[in-house]
């Protein structure tokens, strides 16, 4: 099992509060506005304490289960416009800027 899938199969143990914790997780509470789809993602950062995160196309991939549309490999307005997969990381409070040569995206928590 590839890192990105561990992560992605603890957030589930954990979003359905299977660790033996009462109550749900914040981060389950905040991803039920998110698409089911980039649900996984928003747990990544949600969970993660580094103000920046920076994570690869592919690693992105890992995490959602599915490849990226193509424009979201060729246009940076994929990333920042408002629409239904930006919820995965504003609901995360935090912002996208993709570095579309170096196929990335810096995912940095708001102030």
């Amino acid at each position: 099992m590839s890192f990105f899938g561990w992560v992605s199969s603890r957030s589930r143990i954990m979003a359905l509060g299977l660790e033996g914790r009462s109550g749900t997780p914040a981060s389950a509470r905040s991803a039920t506005e998110v698409p089911p789809e980039y649900a996984a993602l928003h747990r990544y950062l949600n969970d993660r304490y580094a103000s920046l995160v920076v994570l690869t196309f592919e690693q992105i991939e890992s995490l959602l289960g599915f490849p990226l549309p193509g424009a979201a490999r060729t246009e940076g307005t994929w990333w920042t416009r408002a629409d239904r997969h930006t919820a995965a990381w504003a609901k995360a409070q935090r912002t996208a800027a993709p570095n579309l040569p170096a196929r990335n995206v810096a995912f940095e928590r708001l102030p």
